[in-house]
């Protein structure tokens, strides 16, 4: 009954419409009345062919509205008849929609017939919560990734980047995530995914296993900037749904990369000015605004972790969105191309990535270990070259004798198949019992 009380009141009681004055590129100038202009409205545009397109007020120019489609511009002419929504973008979330497949508007994809409507709306933009509202980080996670959960251990409500270029593992790394992860629902947005790769995550990588606690949203690289872009709002409305009810959520996006391109291919066609590598300066608006949502929540509800990809461009981990992004989050997780091509996956280079939660939750006593790992590692990459061209001579230096020795063993800890699953606990035994060998070997 609440469901239907709530479809009942978003139909508007008047219908308030204009018409399309031009069409230049994908911007379309709407005519209509002043007062019912708002940036973010909904426009619904009636086509030649008989066909609705549904568009979004991004501004304004000499007392019109400019919108961008939400799909394709066929059938769109001089006049057609463009009616303006009361209501902007909302979702209507239930428990339901856990094991569901979904677009950026929130219809199924998946063939299994209609969702059932929730019974609240939770618009898909919204502020995040007031900085003294939220509780602090919770306990670590336990992600069932060795060298995630010992070298970078993530806490509940955290936020981290996973930075990685083309064809590093990215997805295969999600999909490990996503099924073994210790919360109780996630959330995973594809944006700008390859549409030949939406079945292959989901029933591959993902799982019967993992899609049953989950909900899919999806945007393909085909789809309009706004599809793309909305796909990561419609992702964190839904974590904030599940939030709200008292679940420890696991919020996933890939990539961060492809809805900046998409709020850079907005702004740009609305005349704002390109600064860095193009990207205007909405789109660093945006990402803090759309980040922010994650973290812990309030004393009564749940939390929302997150892990969001970053597509490198060129292998660049310092160009403006990754720069960007990894001053927001809470720490970040680099994937490296030469890891991958060695062989090694995940190829995280633990060297190069840091949880800024992980200080205050290791074990007292396995903090020396760490430190011993770490130290051990970074020799040996100082030393790489040498090594591996045969100009080092062994009994040079004791503790580049220790890193050469110990290498192998720390390589295979690292290393870890996408079926196999490690706790935090365990992850420090084994790590104790490799530098303890190597000691007691030297």
């Amino acid at each position: 009954m609440k469901a239907l009380i709530s479809a009942i009141d978003a139909i508007d009681d008047v219908e308030v419409y204009g018409r399309v004055k031009s069409v230049q590129g994908l911007l379309i100038e709407i005519i209509g009345p002043v007062r019912e202009l708002r940036v973010g409205g909904r426009v619904i545009i009636e086509t030649t062919n008989g066909a609705e397109l549904a568009s979004e007020i991004i501004g304004f120019k000499d007392g019109h509205a400019l919108c961008l489609p939400f799909g394709q511009l066929a059938g769109v002419r001089l006049g057609c008849k463009a009616v303006f929504q009361r209501h902007d973008g909302a979702a209507f979330p239930s428990e339901a929609w856990l094991g569901r497949v979904i677009n950026a508007n929130g219809e199924p994809i998946d063939g299994k017939g209609p969702l059932p409507r929730g019974a609240k709306a939770f618009p898909l933009r919204q502020d995040p919560l007031l900085a003294h509202d939220r509780v602090r980080v919770g306990d670590p996670l336990n992600l069932g990734v060795r060298c995630l959960n010992t070298f970078t251990t993530l806490c509940e409500g955290q936020r981290m980047g996973i930075f990685a270029g083309s064809g590093v593992g990215k997805s295969v790394l999600m999909s490990m995530l996503a099924r073994n992860t210790d919360v109780d629902v996630s959330v995973i947005g594809l944006i700008g995914e390859r549409g030949r790769e939406v079945h292959e995550f989901i029933q591959e990588y993902l799982g019967e296993e993992g899609l049953r606690r989950a909900v899919v949203v999806v945007a393909t690289s085909d789809e309009a900037a706004l599809m793309r872009r909305q796909a990561a709002y419609m992702s964190m409305a839904l974590s904030e749904f599940f939030r709200d009810q008292g679940k420890r959520v696991l919020c996933m996006m890939d990539s961060l990369t492809r809805f900046a391109m998409a709020q850079r291919e907005i702004g740009l066609a609305i005349g704002e000015p390109p600064t860095a590598k193009g990207y205007p300066p909405t789109v660093f608006t945006e990402l803090p605004r759309l980040l922010e949502r994650a973290g812990p929540g309030t004393v009564n509800s749940g939390s929302v972790t997150g892990l969001f990809t970053v597509l490198v461009e060129g292998d660049d981990h310092n160009e403006p969105i990754a720069d960007a992004v990894r001053g927001i989050l809470d720490g970040h997780i680099v994937m490296e191309r030469g890891i991958a091509e060695r062989g090694r996956y995940p190829a995280v280079n633990v060297l190069r990535s840091i949880s800024r939660t992980m200080p205050g939750c290791v074990p007292v006593e396995s903090r020396p270990v760490l430190a011993k790992a770490r130290e051990l590692m970074s020799i040996y990459s100082d030393m790489e070259e040498l090594i591996r061209l045969g100009a080092y001579r062994k009994g040079s230096d004791p503790k580049v004798d220790r890193a050469i020795a110990i290498n192998p063993a720390l390589e295979g800890f690292l290393s870890q198949q996408r079926e196999e699953t490690t706790n935090i606990a365990d992850g420090y035994k084994q790590l104790e019992a490799i530098i303890r060998a190597a000691e007691a070997a030297v």
